[in-house]
């Protein structure tokens, strides 16, 4: 399955669990809710991803988690906030720069309709 394949079947994922649990709740409600999507839809999810990264000519095993990484292709950043900022389409960025992957999903549960929230980031798509 490609990484857009996984995209549609992770925006849908997003749809139902806004549609059951609305906005305004904490980030890892919605992580663990939307994990839970995709693994009955027979996908491979894990959490809380650890990153390493190299500075100084040092490897650092853990800089950086980040939130849902599914089918090790597509990695998600989950937000519950009034406004995404720069910074956090920034920070997708770097985690798929750091791990050499093409897609990441940045999706704000805290808006009216979840549509308005999924935004898709890419690293040589």
């Amino acid at each position: 399955m490609n990484e857009n394949d996984l995209s549609y079947l992770i925006r849908g994922a997003a749809f139902k669990v806004h549609s059951a649990l609305g906005p305004g709740l904490l980030e890892s409600v919605y992580e663990v809710a939307l994990s839970h999507e995709l693994t009955k839809k027979g996908l491979e999810v894990r959490n809380q991803v650890g990153i390493p990264f190299v500075y100084d000519e040092i490897n650092f095993n853990i800089g950086f988690r980040l939130d849902i990484i599914v089918n090790d292709k597509v990695i998600i950043e989950i937000k519950s906030v009034e406004d995404l900022k720069d910074v956090h389409h920034k920070q997708l960025l770097t985690y798929l720069k750091l791990t050499n992957k093409k897609l990441g999903l940045l999706i704000n549960f805290n808006v009216m309709s979840v549509k308005d929230g999924i935004i898709r980031i890419v690293n040589n798509l």
